[in-house]
């Protein structure tokens, strides 16, 4: 039986990183689980012989020999979506706040990128989770609305730099989804605006087209789905999965 070809997930065991995990193994791909400590992962990869950990931290260099270590075959896709710290607004958040976000989000991008470029083959996959404060900027989102933007930056620059080999390079977006980390923001929101949390949700909730928040199942779905020969087409683009929150024209 031939060995299945490798997804490689950053941000593997937050609540959109699981969700993107599964839906790769379903999709056919052995996925490596790249976390910072075993602790986290261990759940995950206990669900599945084809998901496999790799220990390491993306905002260290050490992470590129660790992750490329880990792989035994042809890479389809690499997801780059770990979390950063949500150190609050402009106005208020810590200047190294905003050092450590792009650290994470685009230098570990980059470090992925050089982990798997010797196995990345044609149709293979660079996909970063963005989010939507990195094109509809806003006052309380410091950390996400910069890293965010230099995301979609630097996919462009990936689509040039990958697209001689037939490798293309894509950002997903997603609003607000129903999560933990989305009930940190409400509540420091709440505080900052002295309202409840629930009306913070109920806010947040509006400012959907569609009165609602980005699905996991969704996210997941959007990235899977980058996976068809179809979608070379859209190479450094972005697919927007906010809800209908974004307002402005490109």
């Amino acid at each position: 039986m031939s060995k299945r070809e490798i997804a490689v997930v950053v941000g593997a065991t937050g609540d959109m990183g699981k969700h993107i995990v599964r839906g790769l193994v379903q999709a056919g791909l052995k996925v490596i689980a790249v976390a910072r400590s075993e602790g986290a992962v261990s759940a995950l990869v206990n669900e599945s012989e084809f998901i496999v950990p790799c220990i390491c931290d993306i905002a260290s260099d050490e992470s590129i020999a660790a992750i490329s270590s880990t792989i035994d075959n042809d890479v389809r896709m690499v997801v780059h979506g770990p979390g950063v710290a949500t150190a609050g607004g402009v106005m208020v958040a810590p200047t190294d706040s905003i050092s450590d976000a792009v650290n994470i989000k685009v230098a570990g991008l980059m470090r992925l990128v050089r982990s798997v470029d010797p196995y990345l083959v044609k149709e293979s996959r660079i996909v970063a989770i963005g989010g939507h404060y990195g094109f509809e900027p806003t006052a309380y989102a410091a950390t996400a609305g910069v890293a965010n933007a230099a995301l979609a930056n630097l996919i462009r620059q990936y689509s040039w730099a990958y697209g001689s080999r037939g490798i293309t390079a894509h950002l997903v977006a997603p609003g607000p989804a129903d999560t933990e980390r989305l009930m940190r923001v409400a509540s420091a929101r709440a505080e900052r605006e002295g309202i409840s949390q629930d009306q913070v949700m109920a806010n947040m909730k509006s400012e959907s087209a569609i009165n609602s928040f980005t699905k996991l199942e969704e996210v997941a779905w959007a990235v899977k789905m980058l996976l068809a020969p179809e979608a070379n087409s859209m190479a450094g683009s972005t697919l927007f999965l906010d809800a209908g929150r974004r307002r402005g024209l490109p």
